[in-house]
């Protein structure tokens, strides 16, 4: 039987984008010119966000389970491509102004039933400029979490199905992020007041749907293997990884993971470019093809776990757009 981990993997030496960031900027100045903000985002932000709203008022009169399967087979990837969109604006990539893309993320919270947005962003900032410090990096598991979860099939499946609810649950060991301010009362604020009007005059159905769209677009779906294929050892030591895949055309480019890292002030449309502008510094990495091999391996294989993550105890402070 194989051995169950118990804690993670750690590391002495600093995070890996810094440095690259500054080799790839000395070979390739040319880099620089991609970036940019990219403001058509927000003509992207408003039709995904409306066509949700659409649907779900449509299915306002139908059966539970075909509001299920249109959430699998459609509200999944609008969500997953509004959650990509949210990290845009945490990154300034829309608009210049920091409220101009606050505001912009709120609005693609509009069909995710939970507020997530002003949260996001603020965890999410501290994951690049901090990757892989347990008390700093949320994207990390928490260690009592990662020893219920073990490494069994049944075990990483409920993960995946409860994903957002595990996710919720790890701030309180960030101690030095700001769990709540005026930007997050707005967003709580919008969002819940329009889920109390869509359930009010369309019933629970509509919100089931966005409800359904969320938990999918980022847990048991084929969509959920992008939390997997971001930093999780499949190759060790190496911490980071793409996905080249097909569905990076409806992510946004969002796989390019290795090169949003390296460059956080890029928006989505230009991370290609990168990849393409320095291919000796990215070549060699191990990426991932398959979202949906990869969610399958991860679930049934033993020797991958939440566990299965570097950490690093030393701050290592990494420059990033806010």
């Amino acid at each position: 039987m194989l051995k169950r981990e118990k804690d993670f993997k750690y590391s002495e030496l600093a995070e890996p984008h810094k440095e690259r960031t500054r080799e790839i900027l000395k070979t390739h100045p040319e880099v620089r010119n991609l970036i940019t903000r990219n403001q058509n985002s927000f003509y992207l932000v408003i039709g995904v966000a409306a066509m949700q709203i659409a649907i779900a008022v449509l299915l306002a009169d139908q059966s539970v389970w075909l509001v299920l399967a249109t959430a699998w087979v459609i509200g999944a990837f609008a969500n997953h491509t509004l959650f990509v969109l949210i990290h845009e604006c945490s990154h300034n990539l829309i608009f210049k102004s920091r409220a101009g893309n606050r505001i912009t993320s709120i609005i693609c919270d509009l069909p995710m039933s939970i507020p997530t947005a002003i949260s996001f962003r603020s965890y999410h900032l501290k994951h690049h400029s901090f990757q892989g410090n347990y008390y700093l990096d949320a994207d990390l598991a928490s260690r009592w979490e990662a020893k219920l979860i073990g490494n069994t099939f049944v075990g990483k499946a409920m993960w995946f199905l409860f994903f957002p609810v595990f996710q919720a649950l790890r701030p309180p060991r960030l101690k030095e992020i700001e769990f709540m301010n005026k930007w997050t009362i707005i967003n709580w604020t919008v969002v819940f007041g329009f889920d109390i009007f869509l359930i009010y005059f369309f019933g629970w159905i509509p919100f089931l749907y966005f409800a359904a769209s969320l938990f999918f677009s980022v847990g048991l779906h084929p969509l959920g293997a992008r939390w997997i294929q971001e930093h999780y050892l499949t190759a060790p030591p190496q911490e980071t990884y793409s996905y080249y895949g097909p569905l990076n055309v409806l992510a946004l480019n969002v796989g390019f993971h290795n090169e949003h890292h390296d460059f956080p002030s890029i928006p989505w449309n230009n991370l290609p470019q990168v990849k393409k502008a320095a291919p000796e510094f990215y070549d060699n990495l191990v990426f991932h093809k398959s979202w949906t091999k990869l969610i399958l391996k991860f679930i049934f294989d033993p020797s991958l776990s939440l566990f299965s993550r570097m950490v690093r105890s030393n701050r290592n402070e990494a420059a990033v757009q806010e």
